[in-house]
């Protein structure tokens, strides 16, 4: 709250907003501290996210939510490391394990990556749902320790710990379940509240759009994109962007240990996934590109290729997974030690052609009814349970070919889940030339 302002009652702060008046930055903070201390009931904090969903925020109130947001906690800082601490965020979607393969790809080629990331979020998985699969992974370390493991390894992909925003942890959960997922500037602040109070030197973002997105139009992915990168350039923090494709799954799997494990095998070299490679190429080059440590894009593209087939990056996330309480051989050992459900199922095509559309937007739904995802904050994830297998855009096939294996906890609910993957999948005669995966790279700090 700003000094010598008086505070605002939080039903102010929503009545205000309600009725469409811009809130100033005391009435703001005050209102993001109420919600941290608790004076602000859950259901003021929904009032408040819908009424700003509804009535929207100017940049002005976007500035001063997040950096409300970010003095809500501790904000790092790295004096003693010896390169620069990077990072990305995914605006979410559907078989995205990006993080999972380019934080400790970027570690192998020198930079320091303390990724803050979150939980499912509507129907797009979460990379901390993801890494909970590992037996005894702590994705909320106390702050030595994740200053150790970045220190020690180069990264650490970890949650919101009551000491880094604690306000985007309550408003994260709580959109997550009103409805109020798509609103630009609630967007900008929970990423930028985060990536702030890491403390980076530079970020990337990747703004998705298509079936599957929260931003479905490429206009509203790009508008995303430079409303981050304007807070971002205020905030004094240098960042660039992608759009890219999310008009179906990035890999073959969706569900949290599966496509952990189709992660795993992709830095062990013993899959390829090539719309998910290059997503992570490209945004790697990027970071490397921010971070000083390669002159151009090609040569960062080329340094990051080379840490993920030398096995240098697979060798890093060994290594961040035991320093924070997992197996020291989860790359070798994946598929003995990642939960597996117990119901696997092929999802059969009935009738020949090439797979036309597929509806990544209800594929995430299917997972999240198969257990996989939460309705509420509360809710527990079954990590088991998915899809994995699934046909990209354009392949052939055939009456009774597999679309995809539904990954279920019972016979009752894998019956349920191939009704709604066969939903999901249109097989038609021929099928539109599908896009690269990178749809647009423009610099928002410009």
């Amino acid at each position: 709250m700003p000094e010598g302002q008086a505070p605002v009652l939080p039903q102010e702060a929503i009545r205000r907003k309600r009725d469409g008046m811009a809130l100033d930055a005391n009435t703001i903070a005050t209102f993001v501290e109420a919600a941290v201390t608790g004076r602000a009931s859950g259901e003021q904090v929904a009032a408040f996210l819908m009424a700003a969903f509804l009535r929207g925020l100017d940049r002005d109130e976007t500035v001063a939510l997040t950096q409300a947001m970010t003095r809500s906690g501790l904000r790092l800082a790295w004096p003693d490391l010896h390169g620069p601490v990077l990072d990305k965020h995914s605006t979410g979607g559907v078989g995205d394990a990006v993080s999972l393969i380019l934080a400790p790809a970027i570690a192998a080629c020198g930079g320091y990556v303390p990724m803050i990331s979150g939980r499912g979020l509507g129907h797009t998985g979460g990379t901390l749902d993801k890494l909970e699969a590992i037996p005894g992974y702590d994705t909320r370390p106390a702050l030595p320790r994740l200053r150790a493991v970045v220190r020690e390894v180069g990264c650490a992909i970890v949650g919101q710990t009551a000491d880094l925003a604690p306000a985007d942890r309550i408003f994260y959960a709580v959109r997550d379940v009103t409805a109020t997922v798509e609103s630009i500037p609630l967007i900008t602040a929970s990423i930028l509240s985060k990536k702030l109070a890491a403390g980076l030197d530079a970020l990337v973002m990747d703004v998705k759009t298509g079936n599957g997105a929260f931003m479905q139009g490429r206009a509203e992915a790009i508008t995303l994109a430079r409303s981050i990168g304007g807070v971002a350039r205020d905030a004094g923090l240098p960042t660039g962007a992608f759009v890219t494709d999310m008009d179906q799954p990035l890999m073959r799997a969706a569900g949290n240990a599966l496509e952990l494990r189709q992660a795993v095998d992709l830095l062990a070299g013993r899959t390829h996934e090539p719309r998910l490679m290059a997503v992570v190429v490209a945004l790697g080059a990027a970071m490397l590109r921010l971070g000083g440590l390669v002159d151009s894009h090609e040569a960062g593209a080329a340094r990051l290729v080379a840490a993920l087939s030398s096995g240098q990056a697979a060798e890093c996330f060994d290594r961040m997974v035991a320093a924070l309480g997992g197996p020291s051989d989860i790359v070798a050992r994946a598929a003995v030690l990642l939960p597996a459900a117990p119901v696997v199922r092929p999802v059969l095509a009935t009738r020949a052609g090439v797979v036309g559309r597929i509806d990544t937007r209800a594929v995430g739904f299917a997972v999240v009814a198969l257990g996989g995802g939460r309705t509420r904050p509360d809710d527990a994830v079954d990590p088991r349970v998915g899809f994995t297998g699934l046909l990209p855009v354009g392949a052939p096939v055939e009456a009774g070919t597999p679309l995809g294996f539904v990954h279920a906890a019972t016979d009752a609910a894998a019956v349920g889940g191939t009704a709604a993957l066969t939903a999901a999948y249109r097989v038609a005669d021929t099928a539109a030339p599908t896009p690269d995966p990178i749809l647009e790279q423009f610099d928002v700090t410009a």
